[in-house]
């Protein structure tokens, strides 16, 4: 079969092709350029796409994006992967800016606050879709169910951190892996069967090849880091804002965290965001769920609106539409910064990650404590969204979480309902879901 090398521009094309089209959650995205890059283009052969997406899955973030990284990297070096991954992260970014601008500067308008009211409800059956999806691929047997079932109870129960239940997990799952324990082995990622195979016409540069070098691997490490960290140590320091250090800090904290999807992620973040720094109310969390939910991109933006209302309420001398843009950009920085830096580290030794069992229990036994993690986040947003007060009640280290039911909001619920109904009955898809409760939470809200 004839082939032939992909030009740059034309490879740009097609990646602003792809991020206009990445709606939908990871699921889709993926889907998208597998369609694009291997059935139409065919730049990549199906067992080159499945590995590196495979390897994407083993990393911290979020995986279509870094997925696309490693895609512009293989044809076009460094200049590739962030053309790729930078453009699957810039719709987004100006989607939920945008709307940030339009939530905290026009909140009391009624329109708006019915908008949000009724997506926040809808919320809720997103994350319990979520919750089944993760559970469906990975909880396969009583130890993968247990170790959900434990991560749940330690969490919403005894309130240890997520970091902790992940790297707890993580270590379960390396170990058994190293023991040979099978019923650790339930996660591969995708494997050929998915799609049919398609062979490659295109002629792949040398450096896909190539032999790592470690003091290469070491010079992306430093610059890597540099451009992790300097700018927000810059902008922090030119503005005198500790609230923007803050949110360079915890965010870059996150990054490195986000295991098995943003939703294993947000519940740290929220409890965070609300209990500890203070940055938003209990629901607002739900409404930049929303923001990311019906933007094109990776649905971890949720966490720049976490950013730009921190810095907007906390400002210092700044005015707070500054500060809130500059609280956004840190956040997205910091967030995507990591993932083109395990892509780049890691894509020339990615070969070798072939038939490395341990990684794979681990990712096994981290996916199966997501669940759990991510059914906190459905019951915690639930209970904040459908009651207007919640107290939490301590008995020694036990934690319970008891909503007055007389503060229970029956337009919240009805929405929800309604929600659920579209989703799981109907399967009429998550925009239209969306869209239909924003629309019933902007009627409800009219007085």
């Amino acid at each position: 079969m004839p082939t032939h090398t992909v030009s740059y521009r034309e490879a740009l094309r097609v990646w602003l092709r792809i991020a206009a089209l990445s709606f939908g959650g990871p699921t889709a995205q993926i889907a998208v350029m597998h369609k694009i890059i291997v059935e139409e283009k065919r730049w990549v052969d199906e067992e080159r796409f499945l590995h590196a997406l495979n390897y994407c899955m083993l990393l911290p973030g979020p995986e279509a994006q870094q997925l696309a990284t490693y895609l512009g990297w293989m044809l076009h070096k460094t200049r590739g992967g962030l053309t790729a991954g930078g453009l699957f992260v810039l719709p987004g970014f100006i989607s939920v800016l945008l709307l940030s601008v339009l939530y905290a500067g026009f909140q009391q308008i009624t329109l708006v606050q019915g908008l949000f009211f009724g997506l926040k409800a809808a919320v809720i059956a997103l994350v319990i879709e979520a919750v089944l999806r993760i559970a469906r691929r990975v909880l396969k047997n009583e130890v993968m169910i247990g170790i959900a079932g434990l991560s749940f109870i330690a969490i919403f129960f005894f309130n240890l951190s997520f970091p902790f239940i992940i790297l707890a997990a993580g270590l379960m799952g390396f170990v058994g892996g190293k023991l040979g324990w099978h019923k650790f082995e339930v996660v591969h990622g995708q494997n050929a069967k998915t799609h049919p195979i398609h062979s490659a016409t295109t002629a792949l540069p040398p450096h896909v090849s190539q032999r790592p070098r470690l003091a290469h691997t070491l010079l992306v490490f430093v610059i890597g880091l540099l451009l992790w960290v300097m700018p927000v140590l810059i902008i922090v320091t030119i503005t005198d804002n500790a609230t923007l250090g803050d949110i360079g800090w915890f965010f870059g904290k996150a990054a490195v965290l986000t295991f098995g999807g943003a939703y294993s992620i947000l519940a740290y973040v929220a409890q965070q965001a609300v209990e500890v720094f203070g940055w938003l109310r209990p629901g607002e969390m739900l409404d930049g769920l929303g923001m990311a939910e019906t933007t094109p991109g990776p649905l971890i933006m949720v966490v720049q609106f976490v950013g730009f209302m921190a810095a907007y309420r906390n400002p210092g001398h700044l005015s707070p539409m500054l500060a809130a843009s500059l609280g956004a950009v840190i956040t997205t920085w910091v967030t995507f910064v990591p993932s083109f830096l395990w892509v780049f580290m890691g894509a020339p030794y990615v070969e070798q990650l072939r038939g490395v069992k341990s990684l794979s229990t681990a990712l096994s036994a981290i996916t199966a404590a997501v669940v759990g993690v991510v059914l906190n986040l459905a019951v915690w947003f639930a209970l904040h969204t459908w009651f207007g007060a919640v107290n939490e009640l301590h008995f020694g280290t036990l934690r319970l979480l008891s909503p007055v039911w007389t503060s229970l909001n029956w337009p919240a619920l009805a929405i929800s309902a309604v929600a659920f109904l579209l989703l799981f009955r109907l399967r009429r898809g998550m925009l239209l879901t969306l869209a239909v409760c924003a629309l019933l939470g902007a009627l409800a809200n009219i007085r």
